[in-house]
């Protein structure tokens, strides 16, 4: 079986289809590369694109987009939904078949490298490739976003693995690393209040949030760290945005693990929480690719009777509200059907 490396860079660029198509041709530019897909959000103001390949490939796919974004985004004059530190702002490489996860962590770090070198880039490495524990987060490293970069990086606790420890006005700084496949899953509520989507997700991600006294204030445990109290799901990253588009509110879920917790497992907590605060869940969208196996659990979990994998997929498009937004097509959005 030939080594397939897939990539899912994120652009702070959701709104000019212009940046988004160079970007994608740059990306096709590369012999042996294959685009499989393009999400701008123009709430989110944020494009996430999927392509797979050969790794020697992949590494240079991905360093010809950062280098167009680098060219055509300008984070001086970015806002949008979604936390972000940079124009190429996230740079993970996922191994699919017949490569290693260190083999993915060497290709981070030899993509690094080369932005930091040639497009003088502050680069951090995170999750599997990253260089020191506090790193490994993504959050961690986004914390501040770009608009408190140029604080971070004269923070001797934050100088990039890659690049300059300079502040690049226009393209900020960009994250890379190698990790599992993430589904990046949100879920749609029906209300536009954002508050009520973040305390859904505060309280399902596993991070949690801190516990506060009577006065509101946060609770310290005997070393002086704050008291955390954990979320309901495990391997769950997750927020609350505004979908202006569509005046709904909607909670933003990177479920890093989908064997530990699959689509079905967090929609259903979603609807439960969200029932507490008399709120209903109208629907759900996944953001780039998805395993075929996770709607496959879906499928059986909603109708155990399915008769085969045909029937399954199908109610599980219907009963996670995968439509509601936007048409969801398997053929475009499994992954398996994109490499077959």
């Amino acid at each position: 079986m030939p080594a397939i490396v897939e990539c899912v860079p994120n652009f702070s660029e959701g709104r000019d289809l212009n940046i988004i198509g160079a970007i994608g041709e740059a990306i096709r530019s590369v012999h042996g590369v294959t685009l499989l897909s393009a999400e701008p959000d123009k709430d989110y103001h944020r494009t996430v694109v999927t392509f797979v390949g050969a790794p020697q490939s992949i590494g240079e796919a991905a360093f010809q987009a950062t280098r167009t974004a680098a060219r055509l985004i300008d984070m001086r004059q970015h806002k949008g939904e979604h936390p972000r530190i940079g124009a190429t702002d996230v740079v993970p490489f996922v191994p699919v078949a017949g490569v290693t996860m260190a083999e993915c962590v060497q290709l981070a770090r030899e993509y690094g490298r080369r932005v930091g070198e040639e497009l003088r880039i502050p680069v951090y490495l995170y999750e599997e490739a990253a260089t020191r524990p506090e790193r490994r987060n993504l959050a961690a490293i986004r914390k501040g976003e770009y608009e408190g970069l140029a604080s971070k990086l004269r923070d001797p606790e934050w100088i990039p693995d890659f690049g300059p420890a300079e502040m690049n006005e226009q393209s900020g700084a960009t994250v890379t690393g190698a990790r599992v496949f993430l589904i990046a899953y949100n879920v749609n509520l029906k209300t536009n209040d954002p508050k009520i989507a973040q305390e859904i997700a505060l309280r399902i991600r596993e991070s949690g949030r801190v516990k506060k006294d009577a006065n509101g204030e946060p609770t310290l445990d005997a070393r002086g760290q704050k008291v955390m109290i954990p979320g309901t799901l495990k391997a769950v990253k997750a927020m609350g945005v505004l979908l202006e588009a569509h005046h709904i509110a909607q909670v933003s879920i990177n479920l890093v693990n989908f064997q530990v917790t699959p689509p079905h497992v967090a929609f259903e907590e979603v609807r439960r929480q969200a029932a507490t605060l008399g709120v209903e869940v109208t629907g759900s969208e996944i953001v780039g690719l998805t395993p075929r196996e996770a709607l496959l659990m879906a499928g059986k979990y909603y109708a155990p009777e399915a008769a085969d994998d045909h029937a399954l997929l199908t109610v599980a498009i219907e009963r996670l509200g995968l439509s509601q937004l936007e048409r969801f097509d398997p053929a475009k959005k499994v992954i398996e059907y994109q490499l077959s």
